[in-house]
C-alpha cells in the first residue's frame, strides 16, 4: 500500500509541475509547515509571505529580529531544505511588517524578574556562543531554572 501511495504522490507532483504549479506546491508546504521547519522561536518573529522561484520572502516583526535573521539566513535555508528533503529555497528576503500568524504567543519568561541583575548577566555570558535560537532558549531556561532551584534550597 505504501508503494502505491508513494507512486500517487510522484504522479501528483508531476501533474502539478506540468501545469506550472510546482512552485505553488513548495510555497504551500513552506507556509503550512513553517514552524516545524524553523522552530517556534523563529516562527514567532518571522512569517513566510511569498516565494518566487527558490527565493523566500519573510515578514519580520522587528528590526532587532531582522538583524538576527539576516545573520541566520544560511541556517534557516538549511533547516527548511532539510525539513523538506531537497533544495526548496536558495535565498531569503526579509521585510519588516506585521505578522498575521495565528501562532500562540511564546510564554514570557517569568524567572527574569526573580533573578538578580548579576545572575541574568551570567546567564547571558553562558549563552553568547550558542547561535541556534531554539537551543539558546532551551539552555537559557535550564540555567535559569537551576539558579532558581539553588535559591529555593538556600531559603529552605
Amino acid at each position: 500500500m505504501k508503494d502505491k501511495m508513494s507512486k500517487v504522490s510522484v504522479i501528483l507532483k508531476r501533474i502539478l509541475e506540468s501545469r506550472g504549479l510546482g512552485n505553488s506546491l513548495s510555497e504551500y508546504r513552506i507556509l503550512n509547515q513553517w514552524q516545524n521547519a524553523v522552530g517556534a522561536v523563529i516562527a514567532h518573529h518571522a512569517q513566510p509571505q511569498a516565494m518566487y522561484g527558490k527565493k523566500l520572502t519573510l515578514t519580520v516583526d522587528s528590526t532587532a529580529w531582522m538583524q538576527q535573521l539576516s545573520l541566520l539566513k544560511p541556517e534557516i535555508i538549511e533547516r527548511v531544505n532539510n525539513h523538506y528533503g531537497g533544495e526548496v529555497i536558495l535565498d531569503i528576503t526579509l521585510k519588516l511588517g506585521e505578522l498575521t500568524s495565528s501562532l500562540k504567543p511564546l510564554e514570557a519568561p517569568s524567572v527574569k524578574a526573580i533573578l538578580s541583575r548579576e545572575e541574568r548577566a551570567l546567564v547571558a555570558t553562558y549563552l553568547q556562543n550558542i547561535h541556534d535560537l531554539d537551543t539558546r532558549e532551551n539552555v537559557r531556561r535550564v540555567i535559569e531554572k537551576d539558579f532558581l532551584n539553588r535559591k529555593s534550597k538556600i531559603t529552605q
